[in-house]
């Protein structure tokens, strides 16, 4: 198993159900999440990350999708992030997140279902709660623990 990754993307978003915007760098709360991001919070999906290669085969099919699209958080190239066992400590300099929960069910059809006609977020995403804030930025090397 690859364990290790680089950031493609950090995203935040307003409010929730919607498109994330890519900003690049990003503060990380300690118990919260992504400063001034709508899915922060005390619970259980802090942060959500989606893999970079997911997001190029979804565009391969067709998909008209940018950086943060599927609500994600945190794009992550190199690491099959959908395997990672609940539980699972994964590092990005100073910041550590634990797996909580993976991949999700969609309730409503959010913006993004409607928009591209499927989301791949509730099959290939993971949700993470932030141990140790910090600050992460794109490039930065992803470190499965």
């Amino acid at each position: 198993m690859e364990n290790m990754g680089k950031v493609m993307a950090v995203c935040i978003s307003e409010k929730r159900g919607t498109e994330k915007k890519n900003i690049h760098e990003c503060e990380v709360i300690e118990g919260f999440g992504l400063k001034n991001d709508a899915h922060g919070g005390n619970w259980h999906r802090q942060i959500s990350l989606l893999s970079f290669e997911k997001i190029e085969d979804f565009k391969r099919r067709g998909g008209d999708v940018i950086d943060g699209s599927f609500g994600e958080n945190i794009i992550v190239s190199g690491i099959d992030l959908r395997n990672l066992p609940v539980g699972t400590v994964i590092k990005i300099n100073e910041v550590i997140l634990e797996v909580t929960q993976i991949g999700k069910e969609c309730h409503s059809h959010c913006e993004i279902f409607h928009r591209v006609g499927d989301c791949i977020m509730p099959r290939e995403g993971i949700f993470t709660k932030v141990v140790k804030g910090g600050v992460i930025k794109e490039g930065d090397i992803v470190t499965v623990l």
